[in-house]
């Protein structure tokens, strides 16, 4: 009997428990390099993380782990490529909330589908959006700029990292909720391609995961004003929340570590193991937690009810935004 691709993901699921305890099953996995492919482009807040992740699971195994970006084409170039990887378990996949979110609408032929398509290891990290301006606007907080903002409509610019990623579902979550107008301005390789433009005052503003604009506001390019974080963070505690000024607003991403599908379920559970080994550790959450991003461990089972509850939640606001566009 040949069994379909989405009941044999599920039967998978079901052994992983199995699968745990034939941890020798996996061999001297992995016995050379393996390849980690994101979404996202070079000094975004994802590949930072992917880049943690990929050093910490380095120092476990002994093995090199090198980060792949594929930014472009919505993420669809990085998800057909790790799609139709070798199910080895020597190319993962390191894809970001909005590839599960966004994608879909865009191209809904995508394979994008857990457990359908991939195999889910482990969760990496949540990534608070936080929002920063240029020091040439004049403002120091999030009531100033849309007070600004609701003076002359359309007038002020925002950054656009990445057309359909939760950078730019926040921006847009932002004006819906605080009925605002922003003229977008399009980036194609990450937040580092506006640093420039925003520090000079040619655009206006942006809103990313902080690892993605750390340097620059360290440098004093950027001003941050606010962070979407559901309450104010330890690192940031002056920095006050979006929620304060507009209730109930929370923006967060984050990232996913998958296997192709057919990668061995002994290999996989080796590398769900040895992945909450590193996002645990202490001092990975101290490093990641100065970045702006927060180590979120999780089992495969329980990221593929985390993966499905954001959909839900985030599916009709892509959505209703959609429909305004």
């Amino acid at each position: 009997m040949v069994v379909a691709p989405y009941w044999r993901s599920i039967v998978f699921l079901l052994m992983l428990p199995a699968a745990s305890s034939a941890y020798a099953q996996a061999g001297d996995y992995p016995d050379k390099p393996v390849n980690v492919i994101t979404d996202a482009a070079a000094g975004s807040s994802p590949d930072v993380v992917a880049r943690f992740v990929a050093d910490g699971l380095g120092k476990v195994w002994g093995k090199q782990v090198v980060v792949i970006d594929h930014p472009g084409a919505n993420g669809s170039l990085a998800v057909h490529l790790a799609a139709d990887a070798a199910p080895d378990g020597y190319t993962l996949f390191h894809p970001a909330l909005s590839t599960f979110v966004a994608l879909p609408n865009i191209a809904p032929n995508i394979p994008i589908k857990l457990p359908r398509d991939f195999l889910p290891i482990g969760l990496s990290a949540d990534q608070p959006m936080f929002i920063a301006v240029s020091p040439t606007l004049g403002i120091s907080t999030l009531p100033e700029l849309i007070a600004l903002a609701k003076k002359e409509p359309g007038k002020l610019t925002i950054a656009v990292t990445g057309v359909g990623r939760l950078t730019h579902l926040t921006g847009m979550l932002l004006q819906d909720r605080a009925g605002i107008k922003l003229t977008p301005v399009p980036y194609t390789r990450g937040p580092a391609s506006a640093v420039g433009d925003i520090a000079a005052g040619r655009v206006s503003m942006i809103v990313e995961g902080y690892s993605g604009i750390a340097g620059a506001v360290k440098a004093g390019q950027l001003k941050l004003i606010a962070t979407a974080a559901r309450e104010r963070l330890p690192e940031f505690s002056d920095l006050p929340t979006v929620a304060e000024t507009v209730p109930g607003f929370v923006a967060a991403g984050w990232q996913a570590l998958l296997a192709p599908l057919g990668t061995p379920a002994p290999i996989v559970a080796k590398i769900s193991a040895d992945m909450m080994k590193v996002v645990s550790d202490p001092a990975f959450k101290k490093e990641l937690g100065a970045t702006g991003n927060y180590p979120h461990p999780m089992t495969p089972q329980e990221l593929l009810a985390f993966v499905a509850k954001e959909q839900q939640t985030w599916q009709p606001l892509v959505e209703k935004i959609a429909e305004k566009q």
